[in-house]
């Protein structure tokens, strides 16, 4: 069968069309708004008591954490040496940021600390808390239980010492299901130790 010059022009229009019709759902696909995700934040630690420090002034470096920790991601722990991300959710900032700011914010709360800033601020620092985040998770291998654990050290400023020490932790139930209770969990969870390195600092210096 002979094809004409007219039939392999429309052959070749319908095929430009059908690619032109692909190229397009494609591109548009690829357009599209990803999905967005639930954004949470650490509520502020309210006001702890303690002896005053008005002579002193404190410096939060960021903490130090691993990297499965220090994203935008909230850990779920299925098990010890398992590491999944709650779906769908996801931190306001890089974690350690959050928990430097909430620290911040907790020492200006109380009041009885002559300064307290980050890096860079210009502050006359006497002492700095050296932290490391060792846990920021929900663990679901029993009851769903959100731990917070943080290293704490009291550096002197002036002399490069390390004044003290401490490990501070805690394991609050998640009361529910669902993204809100988790972050709920933690939210408690994290006031506890952020108000335990609070106090603790301020009877150390």
């Amino acid at each position: 069968m002979t094809v004409t010059g007219l039939e392999l022009l429309r052959n070749g229009t319908a095929a430009r069309a059908a690619l032109i019709a692909v190229l397009a759902t494609t591109l548009a696909a690829c357009g599209s708004a990803p999905a967005k995700n639930d954004t949470f934040n650490l509520s502020a630690v309210p006001a702890v008591e303690g002896p005053s420090a008005r002579n002193r002034q404190i410096l939060v470096p960021q903490p130090s954490a691993l990297k499965a920790l220090d994203g935008d991601q909230i850990v779920i722990r299925p098990s010890p040496s398992e590491i999944q991300y709650l779906a769908k959710s996801q931190w306001s900032d890089s974690l350690s940021k959050m928990v430097q700011a909430k620290l911040v914010q907790a020492f200006e709360n109380t009041g009885r600390v002559g300064g307290v800033g980050m890096p860079g601020q210009g502050l006359a620092i006497d002492y700095q808390i050296v932290t490391d985040i060792r846990a920021f998770e929900v663990q679901t291998s029993g009851a769903d239980t959100a731990v917070v654990e943080m290293s704490a050290k009291l550096l002197n400023d002036r002399n490069g010492t390390v004044r003290a020490q401490k490990v501070f932790r805690a394991a609050v139930p998640v009361h529910g299901t669902g993204s809100v209770a988790f972050v709920k969990g933690l939210d408690a969870a994290f006031a506890t130790v952020t108000a335990d390195i609070v106090g603790w600092t301020l009877k150390s210096i």
